[in-house]
C-alpha cells in the first residue's frame, strides 16, 4: 500500500529547496523515513538531534556538539545566558568548516524538543560560517518530530528571559524559521496500532479532546495493585527517573539468584549522557530485561524495546526467554542469547574520493544490549513499542507525556493503568494547537510540489551560470592586489583588473542573459528530463562557460602570485585568493562533469567532489615547487594520458622562470594555438591542457631536449611523454628572433 504523505515528504527532500516540517502521530514511520532518505539522497546531508540518546539512535550528532554551542540561552544579540562559554565555540576545524560550507540538507530529528533560541543559534552559525545572510545560510532543513509528544525543556526562570524575545519556546517560534516559507507534511497512516478504536482514542488524547465516554473507556483499564500474571512480561512507564530506579532496584534485589556484573568497554569519545544502558550492568536469572538495540544479524531475533526474562548468565553472554508471535501459531517461546554489542559515537567527515559526507567513529560503547526493565521513564520510552505496559502517569508534569506513554502500546488490551487518568493531565499546549491549525495552510499539494520542483531546477541551473559572486570576489582580490603589491608588481595588478573586466563582459553579463533564457525555458515542462529544448540550451551553455571560465579566470589564476613581506597583506591576499580559487574550482568541476550531459546526480557528485578535493587553497600556502608539482599532476590527469607510470629521470631539477616578460613571442603564440587545438579535440578548456605559465616557461627557456623540457615548472613525465615531441618541434620551428 502506498503512503502519499511519505512519498510527498521524500519528493520535497530530494527534489526541492523548501524547508520541511515532517510530523505525524506516534508510530507513523518517521524514523523509517529518515533511514531510507539517508540512503537515497545525493545531497550533502547531516543529521543532528537535541539529546545524546536521540543522536545515537539517529546515527548523528547532538546539535550542541556539532555546532559547538555552549549550554544556556541563546539571545538574538548573540549573548549566551545561564551557561558556561566553551573555548572552542568559534574554533571550528578546517574539516568541519568544509562540511558546513558545502552542506545541502540539515536534518534535525526530535524537533519537538528543540527550543526556538537553539534553532536560531544554529542559523547564526550557518550564516556566519557560510558567509550567507539567508536564514540557516541557505541550507535546506528537514525537521522531524511530533509537537504533541515531548516538549522542549524550559524552566520558569529561563522562560522569564526568553519570553522577551519569543512568542513560545517551541522551534516554530524561531526568528530564522519564520523568515522561511517552510512546508508542512503530516504522516497519517499509523503502523504501530491496528485497532482503529484504540487509534481513535489515542488521537483524542493527542488533541486533548477527551469527553466523558472516552475518559471512561480509558480508565476502564485502571487496575489498582495489578500484578502481572505468571509468565507475562509487563513494563511500567513512569514520569520520573527515581521512580524507575526504585522499581528496578527493588525487583532485582528480591531475586535470590546470583548477580552477574558486566562492565562496559568504552573507547574514545562517548559522553556518559549518551550511554544506551548501564556502564556496570547488574543482572540475575529471572530479571525482566529489555533489549536496547536492534539485532544486527540476519535473524533479526530482537529489537530495541523487546521484553523478556533472563534465563541464563555467563561471564560474557546472557540468554533471554521471550514470548514470540508466530504466524498461525500464536505465542511461542523464544530463547535469545546475546553477547556484548557496540554502539558508535560518530562525527561527520567527507570521503576524500567521493566527496560525500559520512560518519566517522570517534568513540564506542560495548555492552550487553540489555537493561533491567520492570520500569522505564516515559521520556526514555519515546520511539519504543510494547506489547504490555503498566502506565503510571498520574504525576505527568509536561504537555504530551500521557500521549507518549499510551501510544507506546500496540493495543488497549496490553495496557493497564496503575493510576487513573484525569482530564486535567491530558493536556495539550494551546500554542501547539494554534500552530497546527495554522500549519494546515502550509500543506503542499501535487500542484505546489510541481511548482517547487520546477523552482528547484531553475535555481540550480541559474546558479551554475551565475557569476555574480565570482565577479565580486575577483574585484575584491584585484583591489587588494593593486593596493598591497601593485607598486612592486604592476603587471600582475593590471592582469587582475583586466581579468575582472573580461569576466564581467564574457561571463557575468552573458551569464545573466543565459539565466533569463532558463527562466523562460524551464516553464515548458514540469521536469528537466522532459524538456529537450532546455537540455539542448544547457548543454551548449556548459561548453561555452567551461571554456570561457578556464580562459578568463583559469589563466589568471595560473599566473605566479607576487610575494609580500607584510604579514597582514599576505594573509588578506591569501584569504581572498583562496575564496576565488575555491569558487572557480567548483564551477569548473561542474562544467567538466556535465560536458557530456547534465543530470542532477552528476551535478551533486561533482559539487561534492569539488568541495572535498585537494584544494588549490592549501597548495597556495606551500612552497612554489609543491604548487608546480600539483599543477603538473592535475594537467596530466585531465588529458587522460595512458602513461601514468612514467617517471622523471634522475638528476632533472626544476628551473626558475622569469614570468615578467615573454622573450619569444612567436613561440608563445604557436604554443597557445597548439594548446587551443588540443583542447578542442579533447573537448576541454585550454587551461586544463596546459597552464599558461607553463607556456611562458617553454617560450622563455626554449628547451632543446626532453631533459630540459622536464625542468620547466608544470611539465611532468606524463605530459612530456604525451606531448614532448610536439612541443620540442614547435621550439625548433620558432627560434628566438
Amino acid at each position: 500500500m502506498t503512503n502519499p504523505e511519505l512519498e510527498l515528504a521524500r519528493n520535497y527532500a530530494l527534489y526541492t529547496h523548501r524547508n520541511i516540517f515532517l510530523t505525524g502521530k506516534a508510530g507513523t514511520g518517521k524514523t523509517t523515513f529518515l533511514r531510507r532518505l539517508r540512503q537515497e539522497t545525493h545531497k550533502r546531508t547531516i543529521v543532528v538531534a537535541p539529546t545524546g540518546v536521540a543522536a545515537i539512535n539517529a546515527g548523528g550528532s547532538t546539535i550542541h556538539s556539532f555546532f559547538q554551542l555552549a549550554p544556556g540561552l541563546f539571545l538574538p544579540d548573540g549573548q549566551v545566558v545561564g551557561g558556561r562559554e566553551t573555548k572552542n565555540r568559534f574554533a571550528f576545524s578546517k574539516h568541519k568548516l568544509n562540511i558546513i560550507q558545502s552542506l545541502d540538507l540539515l536534518v534535525i530529528d526530535e524537533i519537538s524538543m528543540v527550543r526556538a533560541d537553539l534553532l536560531d543559534a544554529v542559523s547564526d552559525v550557518l550564516c556566519r560560517l557560510r558567509h550567507d545572510e539567508r536564514p540557516f545560510g541557505g541550507v535546506q532543513l528537514l525537521l522531524i518530530g511530533d509537537l504533541q509528544q515531548l516538549a522542549p525543556v524550559t524552566t520558569d526562570d529561563e522562560w522569564l528571559v526568553l519570553k522577551e524575545f519569543y512568542q513560545t519556546p517551541y522551534f516554530f517560534s524561531s526568528h530564522a524559521l519564520l523568515q522561511t516559507d517552510f512546508t508542512y507534511v503530516e504522516l497519517k497512516r499509523v503502523y504501530r496500532q491496528e485497532d482503529q478504536q484504540f487509534v481513535s482514542l489515542l488521537n483524542h488524547v493527542r488533541a486533548g479532546r477527551m469527553d466523558a465516554a472516552m475518559l471512561a473507556t480509558l480508565n476502564a483499564r485502571y487496575r489498582p495493585g495489578f500484578e502481572p500474571p505468571q509468565g507475562q512480561d509487563w513494563i511500567t512507564l513512569v514520569t520520573h527517573n527515581y521512580q524507575a530506579q526504585q522499581i528496578n532496584s527493588r525487583k532485582l534485589e528480591a531475586l535470590t539468584s546470583q548477580p552477574f556484573r558486566y562492565q562496559a568497554r568504552i573507547t574514545g569519545d562517548f559522553p556518559q549522557m549518551s550511554y544506551p544502558t548501564d556502564e556496570v550492568l547488574t543482572l540475575k536469572v529471572g530479571a525482566q530485561v529489555m533489549f536496547c538495540k536492534n539485532d544486527p544479524s540476519a535473524e533479526k531475533a530482537y529489537f530495541n524495546g523487546k521484553i523478556g526474562r533472563v534465563e541464563a548468565l555467563t561471564n560474557d553472554s546472557v540468554t533471554v526467554l521471550c514470548r514470540h508471535e508466530a504466524d498461525g501459531v500464536g505465542e511461542q517461546w523464544q530463547r535469545i542469547t546475546v553477547s556484548a554489542l557496540t554502539w558508535e559515537n560518530t562525527r561527520y567527515v567527507s570521503d576524500a574520493t567521493s566527496g560525500q559526507i559520512r560518519e566517522e567513529r570517534i568513540g564506542t560503547f560495548s555492552q550487553i544490549p540489555l537493561r533491567t526493565a520492570w520500569a522505564i521513564t516515559i521520556h526514555k520510552s519515546q520511539g519504543l513499542t510494547f506489547d504490555r505496559a503498566i502506565i503510571n502517569a498520574g504525576r505527568a508534569f509536561s504537555y504530551g507525556q500521557v500521549y507518549v506513554a499510551l501510544s507506546r502500546c500496540r493495543s488497549i488490551e496490553g495496557l493497564v493503568l496503575s493510576t487513573p487518568i484525569s482530564s486535567d493531565i491530558i493536556t495539550v499546549d494551546p500554542e501547539v494547537l494554534q500552530f497546527n491549525a495554522e500549519a494546515v495552510q502550509r500543506v503542499p499539494t501535487a500542484e505546489t510540489f510541481l511548482r517547487d520542483r520546477r523552482s528547484f531546477v531553475e535555481d540550480i541551473l541559474c546558479d551554475i551560470f551565475d557569476f555574480r559572486s565570482i565577479s565580486m570576489r575577483l574585484r575584491s582580490y584585484a583591489r587588494f592586489s593593486a593596493e598591497y603589491t601593485g607598486y612592486l608588481f604592476p603587471a600582475y595588478a593590471q592582469a587582475a583588473e583586466s581579468a575582472a573586466n573580461q569576466l564581467d563582459a564574457s561571463l557575468f553579463a552573458v551569464g545573466n542573459r543565459f539565466q533569463q533564457q532558463i527562466h523562460k525555458l524551464v516553464q515548458l515542462s514540469v521536469s528537466y528530463d522532459d524538456n529537450p529544448v532546455l537540455q539542448e540550451r544547457v548543454g551548449k551553455g556548459m561548453h561555452y562557460f567551461c571554456n570561457e571560465t578556464a580562459h578568463t579566470l583559469g589563466e589568471f589564476l595560473d599566473l605566479e602570485r607576487p610575494d609580500t613581506d607584510n604579514k597582514h597583506y599576505a594573509e588578506v591576499l591569501t584569504r581572498e585568493y583562496d575564496a576565488l580559487r575555491a569558487a572557480y574550482e567548483e564551477k569548473m568541476a561542474i562544467y567538466v562533469a556535465c560536458l557530456n550531459g547534465f543530470s542532477f546526480d552528476t551535478y551533486w557528485d561533482a559539487k561534492a567532489k569539488a568541495a572535498m578535493a585537494p584544494s588549490e587553497r592549501e597548495s597556495a600556502r606551500s612552497t612554489r615547487s609543491t604548487r608546480k608539482r600539483t599543477a603538473s599532476r592535475r594537467a596530466g590527469a585531465v588529458v587522460g594520458s595512458t602513461a601514468a607510470t612514467a617517471r622523471k629521470p634522475r638528476g632533472v631539477a626544476k628551473v626558475e622562470v622569469d614570468y615578467s616578460n615573454i622573450h619569444n613571442r612567436p613561440l608563445y603564440d604557436a604554443l597557445r594555438a597548439w594548446r587551443k587545438n588540443v583542447a578542442r579535440e579533447r573537448h576541454l578548456p585550454d587551461g586544463y591542457v596546459m597552464p599558461l605559465k607553463t607556456i611562458i616557461g617553454i617560450a622563455n627557456l626554449q628547451p632543446r631536449n626532453s631533459e630540459e623540457l622536464l625542468a620547466i615548472p608544470g611539465i611532468g613525465p606524463t605530459m612530456a611523454q604525451e606531448y614532448g615531441s610536439e612541443l620540442l618541434a614547435l621550439v625548433v620551428a620558432n627560434p628566438a628572433p
